[in-house]
This record gives C-alpha cells, sequence and structure tokens, in this order.
C-alpha cells in the first residue's frame, strides 16, 4: 500500500490524560493532525486545544463531532462506559477507530463491537484497541521468543504487579463501580492481563481470586490462581495501593525461562542467565494505527484481544464475591 503525504485527520474524544498522551504521540509520529475536540467537560477540550491543536475545533456534543465533513479517524478516551456507544456513532460515521481500553462494560457489548470490526476490515475501515503494551520493542520481542517454539511449551506464568494506584482515583471515575467495575483490575491492571494472553497466545480456563477494596469504592488489591489452555497455571497479583510503580513477569518454558525485569527482557537456561536484546519495532497505538491504515501493517491489537481479558477480569472479580472457583468463557 502507498504511503500517503496527507495528513489523517482525527477527532479526539475524551480530551483528559490519555487524549492528551495520545497526541503528543500523533504529533511524534506526524502523519495525523486532531481537527475535532470533545469532552464532558469543555474547559478540558480547550485546555488541549490551546497547548496542542491550536487550529482544532472544540464541539459541545460528539454528534457535532460527527457532523464535521473533514475527518477520517477518532480516538476514544473516554470512561469506560461511554465506549460502546461511541464507538458504534463513530463506525456508523465511517471513521478509523482507535478506543482506549476496556473495550465496553459488558460481553454482550464486546461481542456486538466485535461483529463490528470483522465487516469494518472487509471494508478496510480499521477499528484498534489501545493496548499500548502490545506496540512496544520489549513485549513484541517476548511475544516472538515464547511463540518461536524454540524455548518448547510454556510451563506456567508468575505475574507482579504494583502501583500508588489508589491515591489518584478518589473523585473521579475510576473509583465509580458503574464506570469502572473491577478497579485497579480491570482499568492499570488489563494491560497485564493481557500481556499474558498477547505474549502466549493462551487463554483463561478457571479461575480462583481474593480482592479488597481498602477503603475505595472499586477493588484496589488482587491475588490470582487461573489455569489457562494447554494445562498452564498462572498466578498474578495486583497491588493497588503499593509504593512505587513496578511489575514482573515470568513465563517459565521447558528449555528456559523468559523473564520481563525493570523493562529488561531475560533469559535463562542451563543455569545461567543474560539479557535479551530488544531488537523488535518499537511503536504505540497511534502510529500502530497509522501504519494499518496507510501501509497495510497488520493490526497488533484488535478488538478479539479484548475478549479474553474481560473474561478473565470477571473471573476474577466474580470468584472474589463467593469465595469460590470460576470457569471461564
Amino acid at each position: 500500500m502507498m504511503e500517503s503525504t496527507a495528513k489523517l485527520r482525527f477527532a479526539m474524544i475524551g480530551c483528559g490524560r490519555m487524549g492528551r498522551h495520545h497526541s503528543e504521540k500523533m504529533i511524534a509520529d506526524g502523519r495525523g493532525e486532531v481537527v475535532a475536540l470533545f469532552d464532558a467537560f469543555p474547559d478540558t477540550a480547550e485546555r488541549l486545544r490551546l497547548d496542542l491543536w491550536p487550529d482544532a475545533r472544540v464541539c459541545d456534543t460528539l454528534s457535532a463531532v460527527l457532523g464535521q465533513d473533514d475527518l477520517d479517524a477518532a480516538i476514544i478516551c473516554t470512561p469506560t462506559a461511554e465506549h460502546y456507544s461511541q464507538a458504534e456513532a463513530c463506525l456508523d460515521r465511517g471513521l478509523h477507530v482507535l478506543c482506549e481500553k476496556p473495550l465496553a462494560s459488558n460481553r454482550e457489548q464486546i461481542l456486538s463491537l466485535i461483529g463490528r470490526a470483522k465487516s469494518c476490515r472487509a471494508r478496510k475501515q480499521i477499528f484498534s484497541l489501545g493496548y499500548q503494551r502490545r506496540f512496544t520493542s520489549l513485549y513484541r520481542t517476548l511475544r516472538r521468543e515464547v511463540l518461536s517454539g524454540r524455548w518448547g511449551a510454556v510451563r506456567s506464568i508468575d505475574s507482579h504487579n504494583v502501583e500508588n494506584w489508589q491515591s489518584s482515583i478518589a473523585g473521579t471515575w475510576r473509583d465509580d463501580p458503574s464506570q469502572n467495575t473491577g478497579g485497579f483490575i480491570t482499568d492499570a491492571g488489563s494491560h497485564k492481563v493481557d500481556l499474558i494472553f498477547f505474549a502466549t497466545g493462551l487463554r483463561p480456563v478457571d479461575v480462583f481470586a481474593r480482592s479488597k477494596k481498602c477503603g475505595s469504592h472499586v477493588e484496589i488489591l488482587a491475588s490470582v490462581s487461573a489455569l489457562l489452555t494447554d494445562d498452564v497455571p498462572v498466578t498474578m497479583d495486583f497491588v493497588g495501593n503499593a509504593q512505587y510503580l513496578g511489575e514482573d513477569l515470568h513465563i517459565h518454558c521447558e528449555c528456559a525461562d523468559l523473564m520481563v525485569r525493570h523493562e529488561e527482557l531475560w533469559i535463562a537456561h542451563h543455569e545461567k542467565r543474560e539479557l535479551l536484546p530488544l531488537d523488535e519495532p518499537d511503536s504505540n497505538p497511534v502510529s500502530g494505527l497509522l501504519d494499518v491504515i496507510l501501509l497495510g501493517r497488520d493490526d497488533l491489537s484488535p478488538p478479539e484481544s479484548a475478549l479474553p481479558v474481560y473474561d478473565m477480569t470477571q473471573g476474577i472479580l466474580e470468584s472474589s464475591r463467593t469465595n469460590r472457583p470460576v470457569k471461564i468463557g
């Protein structure tokens, strides 16, 4: 596919932290520009316009955004409860769409959007999900090594995830269970769940979990023991009130252990550990979407990736409520 010299014209729907983040990535990429802005709080949209997109229009409603005739694509960065209706409206308008995770609030909506994505692909309309870690050199290299088969089958997986997340959510939609069901697990933690499926190609089978809200309205802590396809056990912990940001992911294969520690990829085999070079391309969801649209590249984060994450998360929450193991899917 030939690369276009004209910039793709985007609407930014949701102009808070993630809207600003995606804007900065778009400016760095250089192949797109935001021409319309919408946020439930107009002052937030106006601040983003003044800071980064002075020629963009601030719209009062989503309908006003979609009424613009100079749009090619939209980025949706609103609370989860808004994603389904906004994604449907943008797809109906014929726009390419990048939607932040989680894709939607319930399984029925996710399945509906997955069905829409399949019909969109048939007419070259791109619908992508914002799991940004799928685009990084670190996790693309990890995935290549695991799926290569050179280290044998996956035997077990351990995931440790900590963040001082609770301190930032009071009074926001992230502490509202009607908009952020599952709290830390479904918000920041969803990236960690997705990484396991992205790196291994495995899917959830059953789960047992315990969780705590720790004074918030949503879950802050969770300890998880799960089983994936191919009889692979997984242990995960989510600590949303830690004193630092950190994570470890260990994928133990028959012939080697592959470990992400402090943003480095290590391999252990024959009683030795060594760093692996991160030689896959490094990117982000905005550039990834532009690559698919303009260059015909594969979409690393299609809407289908939302389903196992949702199923696993709901299994964790149900098991926590009932204190019983839960079958998934």
